[in-house]
């Protein structure tokens, strides 16, 4: 039968979180993320009727603006915060 050596601690220079050399993730930038997240959460502002876009009421269209003004602001910080070299 074959034995499984025992699993041993990982040296300590392996525990630490910041590797040499590496940046933070902490962009003032990521703080625009939070418009499309809590924007949409925001319902009062845009539980109406009126006015209708191409027959679709307030209420749709703006909530489908959002996927767009989502995709573009993801899109915005993403090239803004992309590390190059």
């Amino acid at each position: 039968m074959t034995q499984v050596p025992h699993s041993q601690e990982p040296p300590p220079e392996l525990l630490t979180s910041a590797r040499p050399g590496r940046q933070s993730d902490h962009s003032p930038w990521n703080w625009l993320l939070l418009i499309p997240i809590v924007l949409p959460l925001l319902v009062p502002i845009y539980n109406r009727w009126e006015p209708k876009l191409g027959g679709f009421p307030f209420f749709f269209w703006f909530q489908i603006s959002f996927t767009l003004l989502a995709a573009a602001v993801t899109a915005f910080v993403f090239v803004k915060t992309r590390r190059r070299g």
